[in-house]
């Protein structure tokens, strides 16, 4: 392993500080007094943008809106956003705490119904929710952003026109990618938290088939398996990093236990890889600065 430098800054993170989702098992949460204590450990060693994922973040809509809340005024986070599967949002917790979120993104991998009950995603109010969602999100100023995970069952799909109705100021199109040890076990053996991804696997020409179809949008961001391992930062429910690069999954020790910088060390962040897909872009409501749709000033890289 090829261990990160003392000055390396874990400018974006995504917490993924539950594993809990409405549609699989239950897991650890963190306590509040520690979520913000490794939240500013995080703030303190470079961190200027804050992802929360889960699991299902919305199943926990209070301890949700204190960490957005938390992140914007206690740390003065530039940026603050979520991925959500949509399903559980509503305009009261929008309306009431909008005003700590910059971006509100939502995993939808088709709008057929069908297809995603087939992917496993199937709610059957999956398309009008979007607008819903979108709909809040214009009304009280958040971004609004669409992630799409390709696989076998939605590959050859054309979600052009809806994407264009629907219009996020982002639409980040990821290959599906099995992690080893993660999502690559059979079904009767996963731990909960975890699901066997192999059946979805799909190759690279069929992403870029996909991809072919839908790159006159532009908020079009796709992202093959080659940028996504080892250019994102993640931090578990535990609160360490985890590693899902080649090979195994790998997770370093507890931030609160070793600091930042040492549980850095223990996992690969490929920095390059970072910036060639596009982690640095417009991601502040308030942000004037930006030249278009995912833009990002180079003199703001700073390692």
């Amino acid at each position: 392993m090829v261990l990160l430098s003392q000055s390396t800054k874990p400018i974006s993170v995504n917490y993924h500080f539950t594993r809990k989702c409405n549609k699989t098992k239950t897991s650890f949460v963190a306590s509040e007094a520690d979520m913000q204590r490794g939240l500013r450990l995080l703030r303190d060693a470079g961190m200027r943008k804050i992802n929360f994922a889960g699991g299902e973040p919305f199943l926990y809509p209070k301890k949700l809106a204190m960490l957005c809340r938390f992140c914007k005024e206690d740390l003065g986070l530039e940026s603050v956003s979520i991925i959500t599967n949509g399903t559980l949002v509503t305009e009261a917790w929008m309306r009431a705490h909008a005003r700590w979120v910059d971006v509100l993104g939502v995993s939808c991998d088709s709008f057929d119904e069908e297809t995603n009950v087939r992917i496993g995603r199937g709610s059957g109010e999956n398309v009008a929710q979007l607008f819903r969602i979108r709909s809040w999100c214009r009304m009280l100023g958040v971004k609004f952003k669409l992630n799409t995970v390709v696989c076998t069952y939605n590959w050859c799909e054309d979600m052009a026109a809806t994407v264009e109705q629907l219009d996020p100021f982002r639409w980040k199109v990821f290959q599906v990618l099995l992690v080893e040890g993660e999502n690559d076990e059979d079904d009767e053996t996963l731990d909960k938290r975890k699901r066997n991804v192999r059946k979805l696997l799909i190759s690279d020409e069929q992403f870029r088939t996909f991809c072919d179809r839908h790159q006159h949008l532009a908020c079009f961001v796709p992202e093959s398996n080659s940028l996504m391992a080892s250019s994102y930062l993640i931090l578990d429910e535990y609160m360490c990093f985890l590693d899902k690069g080649s090979g195994r999954e790998t997770q370093s020790r507890c931030i609160l236990d070793v600091g930042v910088q040492a549980a850095l060390d223990e996992v690969r962040w490929d920095q390059n890889v970072f910036r060639v897909r596009g982690g640095m872009y417009d991601w502040s409501k308030d942000s004037r600065d930006a030249v278009g749709c995912g833009a990002v000033n180079s003199k703001e890289l700073e390692w």
